[in-house]
């Protein structure tokens, strides 16, 4: 029976959220430097501490829920998009002992359950608050967020048939010879791009499409409850990352280094991918977005699951 220590379970979320908001200065800086033009630089030394009047800013907001609003629902959604990232952490192994339940058999399935009751803070969050902009960005992420978990779960199937379990610790064992990104470069490159459509990050930022919803989902959200909503988008680009690199990238398998360092910098790589991609590329159109799902990362998925099998059956004939 697999025994959990207080200390980590305690220690995971508190590192997670500063983890979050120390991402908004990176972000910041980094798109800085690609765009050629100064990111935060006055607040402390290289603008380091503007993430933190960023937080406390925000934190001494008013509390205002609109008076048009369905009050309960309003205010329980940004905790569900909060809750739901914060836990699909507690089974990503970081070494192979680190981790707060990196041993669970089905961890890769209790990722996906969390990732699925995601979508209901973004869809409550356009419902309750009563506004035909947010009604709209939570449709949009409804549609979204469902459609590309469907490839997302295919994709992950060609990981699974290989390593032949659904611990993230034994996926990470079966690549000590090779990593699954050469053998399921098809299989990554549909669960990376499902994974920024998951996270509604730019380009696939749809559902908050600032352009023409205003804000979308969190249109009419203020204060700490945003801030919960833009921690929870953070949280969401660091599992992705984390999960990209315990799946295809050998997790924390490296020479020299402590396993632990070689997480965090295939990880934090990962997270600088996903700010390229925001400096270098336009939002496509919302129908664009969900033909690309149907009709190009559902075949490429169904081909990564048959070449798979294929290769596998191969094998096994003597």
């Amino acid at each position: 029976m697999m025994r959990l220590s207080l200390f980590p379970i305690i220690l995971a979320p508190l590192a997670l959220l500063g983890l979050a908001t120390l991402l908004t200065w990176v972000e910041r800086r980094l798109l800085g430097l690609w765009q050629d033009r100064h990111g935060p630089n006055r607040v402390g030394p290289g603008g380091l501490f503007q993430a933190v009047a960023d937080g406390v800013k925000i934190l001494f907001k008013q509390d205002w829920v609109p008076p048009f609003a369905d009050r309960g629902i309003f205010i329980l959604a940004p905790a569900i998009g909060m809750m739901t990232g914060l836990l699909s952490f507690a089974v990503i192994p970081v070494t192979s002992v680190a981790g707060i339940a990196g041993g669970l058999n089905v961890g890769l399935l209790f990722i996906l359950g969390m990732m699925g009751l995601g979508v209901y803070a973004t869809v409550l969050a356009g419902w309750a608050s009563n506004s035909k902009y947010a009604l709209l960005g939570g449709m949009r992420a409804a549609a979204q967020m469902i459609s590309y978990e469907v490839f997302m779960g295919m994709a992950l199937l060609g990981v699974v048939m290989a390593a032949g379990s659904f611990n993230l610790r034994a996926i990470v064992a079966a690549q000590a010879g090779m990593w699954f990104i050469i053998p399921q470069c098809l299989g990554s490159g549909v669960f990376m791009l499902a994974g920024i459509a998951e996270t509604h990050r730019l380009p696939f930022d749809l559902p908050e499409g600032e352009n023409e919803l205003g804000a979308g989902f969190h249109t009419e959200y203020s204060g700490m409850k945003f801030g919960m909503f833009f921690l929870a988008e953070y949280a969401g680009v660091v599992l992705v990352s984390a999960l990209v690199t315990t799946l295809y990238l050998g997790g924390w398998q490296g020479p020299v280094l402590p396993a632990a360092v070689w997480f965090l910098l295939k990880t934090g790589g990962m997270v600088a991918f996903f700010i390229l991609l925001r400096a270098a590329l336009p939002r496509p159109r919302y129908d664009r977005l969900m033909a690309l799902g149907w009709k190009v990362l559902l075949p490429l998925s169904l081909l990564n699951i048959m070449a798979t099998g294929t290769i596998m059956m191969l094998r096994a004939v003597p």
